[in-house]
């Protein structure tokens, strides 16, 4: 039987292969500011329940440390009917190149998340010039029910997170019965609910604060830098003629 501890690899291009160590994963460098957290909701309902979710966990999340903003998706075009120049595609796209951590909570309908969710994701491109928004950051995701507990949406959006390339924290929430959980002044009643929010929001804080600073390092691929070394000497070798 062959030894294949005796054995190089076949087809590595030693000049883009990285060993990965915890030298490197650790760095030093630690960011001083407030954690930053963009918050997306998928109802434009006047009492929208993902909304009041997502505004409860700002309130959170500012306590936690964070500085957070909402996207009022109200006004969004559907994508690809207007230009990306749209003032409120611009606004999600500079929000999203802000943010180092998001909160998805759409409302289930029909077995799945609203349009309204997905259009606002889908106006996320995956790179704008040389920076893709979305790669490295953190990500939790909730969904609010108008009967029993479901958790359709929350596994959609975490194919969604997983495609866009985010780190996409274990917990999740799912709440039941959402027009039970807030009172007349549209804030959440304490519940079992309410407390499994506040656990994915604090462990998207700390996933957030693990990650901020080396995500970089942490999404940087084998197969891009092959890929970019390819370009390079293309360019090289063209310029050389």
């Amino acid at each position: 039987m062959t030894n294949l501890k005796t054995q190089e690899p076949a087809n590595l291009v030693d000049d883009c292969f990285q060993v990965p160590t915890p030298e490197k994963v650790f760095t030093d460098s630690v960011s001083e500011h407030k954690p930053r957290i963009l918050l997306l909701y998928g109802s434009l309902r006047e009492r929208s329940f993902s909304r009041l979710v997502v505004e409860e966990s700002a309130r959170i999340l500012e306590k936690m440390g964070a500085e957070t903003r909402i996207f009022n998706p109200s006004g969004l075009p559907l994508p690809d009917d207007a230009d990306a120049e749209h003032e409120k595609v611009q606004e999600l796209r500079d929000l999203v190149q802000w943010s180092e951590g998001m909160v998805w909570c759409s409302p289930e309908r029909h077995g799945s998340m609203t349009g309204i969710m997905k259009s606002q994701i889908d106006w996320i491109p995956l790179s704008l010039g040389a920076v893709r928004p979305t790669q490295g950051k953190t990500l939790a995701v909730m969904q609010v029910c108008g009967g029993s507990q479901s958790f359709n949406v929350v596994n959609q959006l975490r194919v969604l997170g997983r495609w866009m390339r985010m780190l996409t924290i274990p917990n999740q929430s799912s709440v039941a019965k959402a027009w039970a959980e807030f009172d007349d002044n549209d804030r959440m009643k304490p519940s079992g609910y309410y407390d499994r929010i506040v656990d994915v929001l604090e462990e998207l804080m700390k996933f957030t604060y693990l990650v901020r600073d080396r995500s970089d390092y942490l999404v940087d691929r084998y197969s891009e830098r092959k890929e970019s070394a390819e370009e390079l000497m293309k360019r090289v070798n063209q310029r050389s003629i």
